[in-house]
């Protein structure tokens, strides 16, 4: 391999990457053109994070022959995400999305929503933790500001679509769009896309849905854009220090209030010195010992509980959903619930689907009923749900907003 080169322009070690074939590179942009099935020369926004996907995903849409426009959002200080150590680029989000706008030839905006998203995301982020809940801020920014706010402005500005550089298909069945599992299962993004709207979905396109990333990457050196090498982002963008706790003390200190762990059976067994410490299913960290390994169960926020038990008391018989979406056949998900539809349901996304069902309660609340005990369970975390005749298929889902257990 040739020696890593340095520009003044990022900051970051560029080694070489393999750019496609003139085929690979036409295969790709045909692939673009049907996962977009509007006529070329149509004006479609393309939403530029400064990462290689969505970096790809508006050149693809340049070479395909669309009118586009790239937008990006400041959402958080890139300055204080500069001061983080072992993150190659952190902070350059916006220049290189400029820098890469300017290379494809399209026209940039860069558009200040760090209130929406301090309120709509940093601030749910924060009281989730207090309320004991699990957030999934990811989704929350996709819900919010990204497919609401930001579809808005593209509408504005005469689009007649959004793309994304999600890795999630997009498919038409008979008038309908619907929301499918990407192409490449190991980066496949449609857990953290579950609360796109029907009315959204018509709207949005996924590209790269049929792509691989080392393609992503290749198609990025082909067209000499200086992001071909770029890392992934793996941490909270909010929370550039990897520590979420120091954030969740600085916006809600009343989250270190001391408590008591608990056993499930009664028994004190020490003290905490905060809740938002922990999340269900924790072993490390709680410093107690009875002789038997133990996990966070359950919190009580009200009490400043951390309640804790064995790995077996953390099996889930069924799940309250709340703030539900619903893609699926039936109108509604209350309906679909109705008639006990039969679901793949999808508790964190790191875990595959387990067999369930969906159930109406009296009072109107849908939940989810496995069919075998479920780990993993937390509220504030989304239940996403997918067809069990083909799993490729996004049905929906819903917050899981409480939980009953197997015991």
């Amino acid at each position: 391999m040739a020696a890593m080169t340095m520009t003044d322009d990022l900051t970051c070690p560029i080694p070489d990457i393999a750019p496609m074939s003139s085929a690979d590179m036409e295969a790709a942009i045909e692939s673009v053109r049907q996962a977009v099935g509007l006529p070329l020369g149509a004006r479609i926004v393309a939403a530029m994070s400064g990462g290689v996907d969505s970096t790809v995903v508006a050149a693809l849409l340049h070479k395909a022959g669309y009118d586009v426009v790239g937008v990006t959002l400041q959402l958080y200080d890139h300055g204080e995400a500069l001061k983080k150590k072992g993150a190659c680029c952190a902070g350059q989000d916006i220049h290189d999305a400029r820098l890469a706008a300017d290379t494809i030839g399209i026209p940039h905006y860069v558009l200040d929503y760090e209130n929406r998203f301090k309120d709509a995301v940093i601030d749910q982020f924060a009281d989730s933790y207090l309320k004991g809940q699990t957030p999934v801020p990811c989704i929350r920014c996709n819900q919010t500001v990204k497919f609401r706010d930001l579809l808005d402005v593209a509408r504005d500005l005469g689009a007649e679509a959004m793309a994304t550089g999600h890795y999630v298909r997009r498919a038409i069945a008979g008038n309908r769009a619907q929301m499918r599992k990407a192409i490449d299962h190991s980066r496949d993004q449609s857990y953290f896309l579950f609360a796109t709207t029907q009315d959204q979905l018509d709207y949005l396109r996924f590209p790269l849905a049929d792509l691989e990333k080392p393609q992503v990457r290749g198609v990025a050196a082909s067209l000499g854009l200086r992001i071909a090498a770029k890392p992934d982002s793996q941490d909270i963008c909010f929370v550039p220090s990897g520590d979420y706790r120091t954030l969740i003390d600085r916006l809600r200190p009343q989250g270190r209030e001391a408590g008591e762990i608990v056993h499930m059976d009664g028994r004190v067994l020490g003290k905490h010195s905060g809740i938002t410490d922990y999340t269900i299913g924790q072993r490390r960290g709680l410093n107690v010992a009875v002789g038997e390994p133990l996990f966070v169960t359950k919190l009580n926020p009200e009490l400043r509980q951390v309640i804790v038990g064995p790995r077996e008391a953390l099996l889930t018989a069924s799940l309250v959903l709340e703030e539900t979406n619903w893609l699926g056949q039936q109108a509604t998900i209350e309906e679909a619930a109705r008639d006990g539809a039969e679901v793949l349901a999808r508790v964190r996304s790191t875990r595959q689907p387990s067999p369930a069902r969906l159930a109406l309660a009296d009072d109107g609340i849908v939940k989810v009923v496995f069919a075998e005990g479920e780990e993993g369970v937390a509220p504030g975390q989304a239940c996403v749900l997918y067809d069990p005749a083909d799993d490729e298929r996004v049905l929906g889902g819903g917050f899981i907003q409480s939980t009953q257990a197997v015991l």
